[in-house]
């Protein structure tokens, strides 16, 4: 049975990229890109997830606006996102995304620009009538995060008009949500979603981000340019995340039969599975991989540049090692072979 800490390692990992890959798109390339980037992003997830979901949540005999509140709630607080659900008549019910935000963890926040935001709520929340086929449903957003309001808040609301593409999403800062009552916050069956499911629901919600994320960007800004930042933006987020994670699955900081060992628990963790060999030399070590969840489904060059990036993820995890170890890749099919050894003197 694969160890819930790897499956929580996983998590936290490709929430922290998809956070890195935000920080240096918005540094790198400005604020427009990130904003289209977004736009692009939630577009693709919510055509990917929505309706489909809608079924597996129980909401498609509610009321509209009721039910993507109830949605949005619910498909965030499986993921690990703390969205509170506020109805306050048939046609308009609310979401307020409570802190801290996971969508910009920690001092993210102060990073990423307000045309972030927009982009998502453009690509996400302004398509929910027209894929339910009402065209007089829209969201109207009363707070954002970036603009030093009281977080992400708003209402979908079904209006007695047909809504204009541009009036699907609509802003009114000076609204306030209904008060919180938590006696009506709508929750998953218990039954069905246990702590190993939820576990993996987490981290599925986050890598998604990055499955989807890295594709959109190749949209954006182009193969190069988009393989370039994703490949850096893995290898210093494997850097910096290293230790945490050892911690969390009781690796050490060691030699490259160490950092083997980490790997193969994190491999696992993504539900792939990993063969960890030793050499007779007792200083190297093979971890051969298949599986590959990351790339599950993808092919040409998305799967190329998503693949080659994660795999920066991991080389950036042994290189924060004390010990300098060489990483020697190898690809087949539907399998990697990583290759361990000490590096050799300069």
């Amino acid at each position: 049975m694969t160890n819930t800490s790897a499956i929580e390692l996983q998590a936290h990992l490709h929430h922290q990229y998809f956070l890195g890959l935000q920080l240096m798109v918005a540094v790198e390339e400005g604020r427009e890109v990130i904003g289209d980037w977004m736009f692009r992003l939630f577009r693709r997830q919510h055509e990917e997830k929505f309706l489909s979901s809608f079924q597996k949540l129980g909401l498609s005999d509610l009321p509209d606006a009721v039910a993507c509140a109830k949605y949005h709630a619910l498909s965030n607080g499986v993921g690990g996102v703390r969205v509170e659900y506020m109805e306050e008549t048939e046609q308009k019910a609310w979401v307020r995304f409570r802190y801290p935000r996971w969508m910009y963890d920690g001092p993210a926040i102060c990073g990423v620009p307000v045309e972030a935001s927009r982009g998502f709520l453009k690509g996400w929340y302004a398509q929910n009538g027209v894929s339910l086929q009402n065209p007089r449903l829209g969201f109207v957003c009363v707070s954002e995060d970036m603009t030093g309001q009281f977080g992400l808040c708003g209402y979908f609301k079904e209006f007695d008009h047909a809504l204009t593409p541009d009036e699907r999403l609509q802003f009114a800062p000076h609204e306030r949500p209904p008060p919180f009552d938590p006696a009506n916050q709508p929750e998953p069956p218990i039954e069905q979603w246990t702590d190993a499911r939820l576990a993996k629901a987490n981290r599925n919600y986050a890598m998604e981000y990055c499955r989807n994320g890295i594709p959109e960007l190749i949209g954006v800004v182009g193969p190069e340019r988009a393989l370039e930042i994703s490949k850096r933006a893995a290898r210093l987020t494997g850097l910096q995340h290293y230790q945490k994670m050892a911690q969390s699955v009781e690796c050490v900081d060691g030699d490259a039969s160490d950092a083997a060992r980490f790997l193969a628990i994190a491999f696992e963790g993504m539900g792939d599975e990993a063969e960890l060999d030793f050499g007779a030399d007792g200083l190297s070590a093979t971890v051969n991989q298949r599986g590959l969840r990351i790339v599950r489904g993808m092919t040409g060059e998305e799967r190329h540049i998503v693949l080659a990036s994660w795999i920066e993820l991991w080389r950036g995890a042994v290189s924060s090692q004390r010990s300098f170890i060489d990483v020697a890749v190898e690809h087949l099919e539907d399998a990697l072979i990583w290759r361990l050894s000490p590096s050799s003197p300069v």
